[in-house]
Order: C-alpha cells, then sequence, then structure tokens
C-alpha cells in the first residue's frame, strides 16, 4: 500500500497543479476523472498492443547503436506513447462541448497523460521500491505532464481555429519531440555524462509548459 501511494502522490500533485491553474471555468470533477481513467485504461491498451505490434515485427536487439537508441526514443516510445494520449483527446475530450476554451485542451491533455503516467509509475515503483518512486516524481511525472501541456496547448488553440487538424497534429508533434529528446538522453546512458541532456530537455518543457498555461489563461473566454 506504501508503494502505491508513493507511486500515485507525484500524479496527484499534477492533476491538483494543473486544476488550480484552470481558473476562469473549471471543468467537471466527474469530466476529468473520466479522462484520467481513458488514459489510465485504454491508452495503455493501446500503447500495449501498438509496442506488440512493433516487436512482432521489429524485434529489439541486445546492442543498440546511437542511431538505433535514437530511432527507439523518437519513433517507437515517444511516439507509440503520445500518439495513444493523442487520440483520447482528439476524439473523445476535444468534441466535447465542456471543451468550451483554449485552456481545456491543456487540463483534458494532462488528466489523460496522468492516468497513463499513474499505470506506468505503478509498475515502475513495485519493481525498483522507494528509490524509484522518489527519483521518478521529480523526473518521469513531471515529464509526462510537460508533454501533455506541450500537446494540450496546440490541441487547445486547435479547437478554436479553422486549421483543426495542423494544430493537433503540431500538439502530437511536440510532445512526441520533447518525449524523445527525454527518453533519447537516458537510452544512451552509456555515454559518460549524456543524461544531463534528459535534465536540460526536461527543463525547457518545464519552461514552455509555464508559458503555455499563462498563455491560454490569458486566452480564455471566460476572463
Amino acid at each position: 500500500m506504501s508503494l502505491l501511494i508513493a507511486s500515485l502522490a507525484p500524479v496527484l500533485i499534477v492533476i491538483i497543479y494543473i486544476y488550480v491553474k484552470d481558473k476562469f471555468e473549471k471543468e467537471s470533477k466527474r469530466a476529468l476523472l473520466k479522462n484520467f481513467l481513458l488514459g489510465a485504461i485504454v491508452s495503455v491498451v493501446i500503447s500495449f498492443i501498438l509496442y506488440n505490434i512493433y516487436n512482432s515485427y521489429l524485434p529489439q536487439s541486445d546492442n543498440f547503436s546511437v542511431f538505433e537508441q535514437f530511432i527507439k526514443a523518437f519513433f517507437v516510445v515517444a511516439l507509440i506513447e503520445e500518439f495513444s494520449k493523442y487520440i483520447i483527446v482528439r476524439y473523445y475530450a476535444q468534441p466535447k462541448n465542456a471543451f468550451n476554451e483554449p485552456f481545456d485542451g491543456i487540463i483534458y491533455a494532462v488528466m489523460v497523460s496522468m492516468g497513463f503516467a499513474a499505470v506506468e509509475n505503478i509498475f515502475y515503483v513495485i519493481e525498483g521500491g522507494f528509490p524509484t518512486a522518489f527519483l521518478r516524481a521529480f523526473t518521469a511525472i513531471p515529464a509526462h505532464a510537460t508533454f501533455a501541456v506541450i500537446m494540450g496547448y496546440f490541441m487547445g488553440k486547435a479547437k478554436f481555429t479553422n486549421n483543426k487538424a495542423k494544430w493537433n497534429l503540431i500538439g502530437l508533434g511536440g510532445a512526441i519531440l520533447f518525449h524523445g529528446a527525454y527518453d533519447f538522453f537516458l537510452f544512451i546512458n552509456f555515454i559518460p555524462g549524456i543524461t544531463i541532456g534528459a535534465f536540460v530537455s526536461l527543463i525547457i518543457g518545464i519552461i514552455l509548459s509555464r508559458k503555455a498555461i499563462k498563455i491560454h489563461q490569458k486566452d480564455s473566454f471566460f476572463r
């Protein structure tokens, strides 16, 4: 039970933070819970299926070059995981009438992402214990949140423009870019000191996420 609490606590902190930032027209807790559960169940299942398809046709080798790790980070892990979150926001949350201001793209994307991150974190923490829970509370969970804010920023913009497909795909691409960069530097940790790149990409993601939140707060129709 203590490991479960340790794995879910940082997820809850992110959810509370983003809920507080939704200042002018808060989403219903029921809608947010639905999106969280869709992220925890549907996105995880989609990712599992896509990973299995990939492994069936392109099984992983034991020795990866830097280039192979680049492909794995951006075009396998980041693409599969962010796509599995994207389709929930795109086809479930975005069409809803409750999605009625740009900030809603951020909050729904974060809820879906936190659902996904919660399940992922539980498995990692059960395997690695409290040290893993502590480390991921300050790395992987905030990283998933920043990927979601970046995606949600553009998906919130997409809802209220004539170029919906363009901005939605930019949101997906932005999340893949930052997710891939974060993972890539972790995957090539056999190069001394290179892991710092993951923290740099995370810090940049946090800075951009804060700016994205402020922009959509300012752009609220209910301000």
